[in-house]
This record gives structure tokens, C-alpha cells and sequence, in this order.
């Protein structure tokens, strides 16, 4: 089992998944998972990424295999710091990242706080925060609080997919390992703003969208996009938060993009 050294002391986990094809000295990815979720989360997708060369993932702390420790105010720069310690572990000086959801936010920080490190960006279903952006819906939250199953996926995945693909649904429900990890993560989340950071992101960017995402709705992707320099965006219609694993395409986007 693989460790990463965090600033604070804090063990986080991660895996490096080999190539499939792709030469020795191919650009390493860093996928970052969304709010309370670990690895698994991108185990629907990760062999699409594998084209490009090794892919990074790891478990967020207070999540899966990593410590469940938090120092006070813990943020989502703290989380890009121990995204970087998972770099410096894994012996990777930069690759193409793609932060999703609570990982987006924390893309942000990783590429403005370490541009040589962010060759290249994909930011998925994330926003620059609430007091720049557009809040998340109150009937979201509330179904948030309710721990409704059913609704909360279906937060995530139009309904007739959902039914169809119950295995792969089950990868983006959250698995804090305490009630504390999971205070922590939300609030990270929630109190997120990184606008006045977005003028140093210099990576090329991709930023990409469900256009029915009631999670983070789809406005923030285009607010997004238009702070980051140069930036593109592609939203995929009707479908959700978890478009990346209900449009198959928007791999191969994020893949093309990476890529380049």
C-alpha cells in the first residue's frame, strides 16, 4: 500500500494505475474525487484514462484507507496540498489534473498555488464558490440533511440510468469514514471561494458540466469559464452532477483534452 505524506503529518492513500499502451515517459494524471468520496469513485472511468499513461488516484482523508484527521478549518486548499503530497509521493514533478465536484474546488488551489505542477486542467461538475458563483438549490440541500438514498442519487444520474446501472450509481455515494470527516468535507465545500485565485490558474482548461445538475447547477461552469483565462467549457444535455459516468463521450473529452 502506497502513502503520501501530507503537510500536517496525516497519511493519505493512493494508487498508480499503469499505462494501458501509452509510452514509459507519457504525462501522469491526477484524477481528484468529489466531496467524502475516495478512489473507487473514478474506478467506472479510470481506464479511459489509462490511454494517456499512469493515473493517480487516492482517497480523501477521512476517507477509505487514508487517517481520518482534520486540523481546524480544514479547506479546499489544504485538500490541493494533500493532492500535491500525493504528487510528490507518487514522484510525479507535474501531470494533467481532473477535479471533479469537491475536487474541481480543489483543482483550483492546486493550479493556482503550483501552476508547474497543472500541465493541463479539467474542472467537472465544481464552481469557484458561492460568494462568485451560483448557490446550490435549497431542495439539494435538503435532500442533502434527509440522507434519502434515492433522491440523492437521483441528484446525480437521470432516473432510467440509474435503474440501469445500480453498480456503477454505488461508486459516488459518499463513505466518510466519521461523522466528523464528513462536517469536515461540506464545510470545505460550502465554504469554498477561490475567484481571486482563478487569474493565477495559467494551465490550459477544460471545464465541463451536466446541463440538469441540480447538485451544482450548470451556470457555474460558464462563470467558470469565463474567469479562467482562455478556458473551454462543454456542458452535456440532460443529464446531471454525475455526468461523467452517464455520458461515456465525456471521458473521451476529458481524455482528447488531456492529451493534447
Amino acid at each position: 500500500m502506497s502513502f503520501a505524506t501530507a503537510p500536517d503529518g496525516a497519511q493519505i492513500w493512493y494508487h498508480v494505475h499503469p499505462g494501458l499502451g501509452a509510452p514509459a515517459s507519457a504525462r501522469p494524471t491526477l484524477l481528484i474525487a468529489g466531496q467524502a468520496l475516495g478512489a473507487a469513485s473514478w474506478l467506472p472511468v479510470v481506464d479511459g484514462f489509462r490511454a494517456l499513461g499512469p493515473v493517480i488516484t487516492y482517497d480523501h482523508r477521512g476517507v477509505g484507507r487514508s487517517d481520518d484527521v482534520f486540523p481546524r478549518g480544514w479547506s479546499t486548499r489544504d485538500c490541493a496540498r494533500d493532492a500535491a503530497a500525493v504528487l510528490d509521493a507518487a514522484g510525479v514533478e507535474s501531470a494533467g489534473v481532473y477535479g471533479f465536484s469537491m475536487g474541481g474546488r480543489a483543482a483550483q488551489w492546486l493550479a493556482a498555488d503550483h501552476p508547474a505542477r497543472v500541465e493541463r486542467l479539467v474542472l467537472g461538475a465544481t464552481t469557484v464558490g458561492d460568494a462568485h458563483g451560483v448557490p446550490r438549490p435549497e431542495e439539494s440541500l435538503r435532500i442533502l440533511v434527509r440522507s434519502d438514498r434515492r433522491a440523492l442519487l437521483e441528484l446525480f444520474f437521470t432516473p432510467g440510468w440509474l435503474d440501469a446501472h445500480p453498480d456503477a450509481a454505488d461508486a459516488i455515494v459518499a463513505a466518510p469514514r466519521s461523522l466528523s470527516a464528513q462536517r469536515s468535507h461540506f464545510a470545505a465545500s460550502t465554504d469554498h471561494d477561490a475567484w481571486h485565485a482563478l487569474a493565477a490558474v495559467k494551465s490550459p482548461t477544460l471545464v465541463v458540466h451536466g446541463a440538469d445538475d441540480r447538485m451544482c447547477v450548470a451556470a457555474n461552469a460558464h462563470i467558470l469559464a469565463g474567469a479562467i483565462a482562455d478556458a473551454q467549457l462543454r456542458v452535456y444535455p440532460g443529464v446531471r452532477h454525475g455526468f461523467q459516468l452517464e455520458v461515456p463521450s465525456a471521458t473521451d473529452d476529458a481524455v482528447a483534452f488531456l492529451r493534447a
